[in-house]
């Protein structure tokens, strides 16, 4: 979890109905994660069920994402924040949450485009804003947006509803201050995600496979 997507997914859920029951995928907590990366306080009240491939902190539920051993129109909300790079058919992976999601359910999106290779347990992709918009081609309304440089964001975020009609007037002002606050130079783009404690993390990992 960063603290970028963390701020996304609070102005998502001041913003725009978040039906419940909501289920997030790749909730697991990872080292130096345990706490900041639990999302339920944002959600106060809701039935917030975390899931991921592994058990562990924050995993109410093992779950494969490219077979949820879920009924049809079960979510009211489903959460893949920086979970698609790590699964492996994402194509899958997305046909099945649809599947999962009742009308008018929300989907919700974040994804890395440049960021290190990072490992919980593999990393397959990077997703541009045009590939959210491919994903997100099934869901209608949706919204696709990013953050960084508009020719090379380092972020790239995204919403969609299994039907519906939902107004962007609280949410369009948030984001643009969220898409202005998370802008970086150029240079400074890979870094994107390196605050704490997701960066820590990530560094420590880093420095271990350098002294082997």
């Amino acid at each position: 979890m960063r603290a970028l997507v963390k701020e996304f997914v609070r102005l998502v859920a001041e913003t725009l109905p978040v039906p419940e029951p909501i289920y997030e995928f790749g909730a697991l907590q990872v080292p130096g994660q345990e706490g900041f990366a639990d999302l339920r306080p944002l959600f106060p009240g809701r039935e917030y069920v975390g899931c991921d491939l592994r058990p562990g902190p924050g995993v109410d539920r093992v779950l494969d994402l490219h077979h949820i051993a879920l009924p049809d129109e079960t979510a009211g909300t489903v959460l893949l924040l920086d979970t698609l790079e790590h699964v492996e058919r994402f194509w899958v992976a997305l046909e099945e949450v649809r599947r999962i999601l009742r009308p008018g359910g929300l989907l919700l999106l974040s994804s890395v485009m440049d960021f290190p290779i990072h490992d919980y347990p593999a990393d397959y992709w990077r997703f541009t804003p045009e590939g959210f918009r491919a994903l997100l081609r099934p869901f209608e309304p949706s919204f696709v947006g990013y953050a960084g440089e508009a020719d090379a964001p380092h972020t790239v975020v995204g919403w969609g509803y299994r039907g519906g009609e939902e107004s962007l007037e609280a949410f369009l002002p948030r984001y643009r201050r969220w898409q202005k606050r998370w802008r970086f130079p150029w240079g400074w783009r890979s870094w994107a995600a390196l605050f704490l404690p997701a960066g820590l993390s990530l560094i420590r990992r880093r420095l271990r496979r350098a002294a082997r």
